[in-house]
């Protein structure tokens, strides 16, 4: 599998207006005392041949982590979508070798440390374009692998169709659903609220004194 993951290049995507939190960045929001990005990077990190950041605020504390930040090709925060094309399109000039676009929430701070080898697993298992996670009966749609063969169809819907809920987009395709048992905490639990920090902080805290 490690050959398989050399052809994968991570996106986290951290361009989400965060309506929810008062359009506060949720890459710099302190969990445990580190900004969420290092939680998500931490995990995800290891997992890439090669990680992005997708940002439409190109500052200078995003470039300090030493990974390309990447902007939205499209005007109008058009979503995750433009996040992932915006990575394959990258991909496609820098490391044109890339076979697939792995893709997280910046507000995940549990992903599992075996993501990208599941979804990858998935997608040859069934032979299909696309992965998706799944957990908890849920599904997560932000957090998946994306086959850099539909680069030029993605930008098609995006730009003529107006397209922005990834579930309406994948639903076009064969998606694999890769789901992650877990006993105790969601690997997916993400961070839409004060109140969703304040709950990761009481989930956090035991394993780091344990």
């Amino acid at each position: 599998m490690s050959q398989i993951t050399n052809e994968v290049v991570g996106v986290v995507l951290a361009g989400g207006l965060a309506r929810r939190m008062n359009h506060q960045d949720k890459s710099f929001l302190t969990l445990a005392d580190k900004p969420l990005i290092d939680h998500v990077i931490g995990r995800f990190a290891p997992q890439c041949n090669t990680v992005l950041i997708s940002s439409n605020k190109l500052n200078d504390q995003l470039q300090s982590y030493g990974f390309p930040v990447i902007k939205d090709t499209l005007e109008g925060f058009p979503g995750p979508l433009a996040g992932i094309l915006a990575a394959m399109e990258w991909s496609e000039i820098h490391q044109p070798d890339t076979k697939w676009i792995a893709s997280i929430a910046v507000d995940t701070p549990f992903l599992p440390k075996n993501l990208v080898a599941e979804l990858l697993q998935s997608v040859h298992d069934d032979e299909s374009q696309l992965a998706c996670a799944y957990s908890a009966g849920r599904s997560h749609p932000v957090n998946g692998l994306w086959s850099m063969d539909l680069m030029a169809v993605l930008r098609l819907a995006l730009e003529d169709e107006g397209l922005r809920k990834i579930d309406q987009w994948t639903a076009r395709y064969k998606l694999s659903k890769t789901v992650f048992d877990f006993k105790s905490i969601d690997p997916f639990f993400n961070i839409n609220s004060q109140d969703d920090l304040t709950q990761a902080e009481s989930i956090i805290k035991p394993s780091l004194s344990s």
